[in-house]
């Protein structure tokens, strides 16, 4: 069983698109009711009906999970996981501005 932290949120993950040398991230949080909401780097919390739903946008968006990269996978898409890590930050406010991340030399 999922535990649920006190904000309602039952699972969080991290996702990313590849553009050049650019990341962009967008977080996940399964909510309590089974909805769930991407946060996005333009600062957008966006709802969704569903878990499923949201995944399926984000992949439409060319979005992959974070957790189910492998090494290759990263360095197919130009930057080795070694260099990067999903953002953090006290508040989505400071979030913000992490959500995109400039990548140095093509790994």
């Amino acid at each position: 069983m999922n535990e649920i932290d006190m904000d309602g949120t039952r699972h969080e993950g991290w996702w990313l698109a590849s553009l050049g040398n650019t990341l962009v991230w967008a977080r996940l949080r399964e909510r309590e009711a089974g909805t769930a909401e991407v946060f996005d780097s333009d600062g957008n919390t966006l709802a969704y009906d569903s878990l499923d739903t949201a995944r399926a946008a984000l992949m439409d968006a060319e979005f992959v999970e974070y957790d189910g990269l492998d090494e290759y996978d990263a360095l197919e898409r130009g930057f080795s996981l070694h260099e990067v890590a999903p953002p953090q930050a006290r508040d989505d406010e400071a979030l913000r501005g992490r959500m995109i991340q400039q990548l140095g030399s093509r790994a």
